[in-house]
């Protein structure tokens, strides 16, 4: 009974550090002023291509970015979609 206790503990422990190594993966960033659609896409989470797209579009018609909170100004992208990404998102 000891040794199955034993194992059970040693299993939780493995999986719990997985997990913690998981969480600490490194984080991939994407320069709005730069990146293709298919980057921002792949990148920003909650963006998809067609948002990516018009991010872009955006981009050419009216100029780089200023900071990630400029991107409220695409239609469709809103507060909650910057603040998901803002460590992801970089304005160079």
């Amino acid at each position: 009974m000891k040794t199955i206790l034993s194992a059970i503990a040693l299993s939780g422990a493995l999986l719990f550090s997985a997990l913690s190594v998981a969480d600490e993966a490194p984080l991939v960033s994407v320069n709005i002023n730069q990146a293709s659609a298919g980057e921002i896409a792949e990148v920003l989470q909650g963006v998809g291509q067609a948002r990516a797209e018009a991010i872009v579009a955006y981009r050419e018609e009216h100029g780089p970015f200023t900071d990630a909170d400029a991107l409220t100004e695409v239609s469709g992208v809103g507060p909650a979609t910057i603040n998901n990404n803002r460590a992801r998102i970089v304005v160079e």
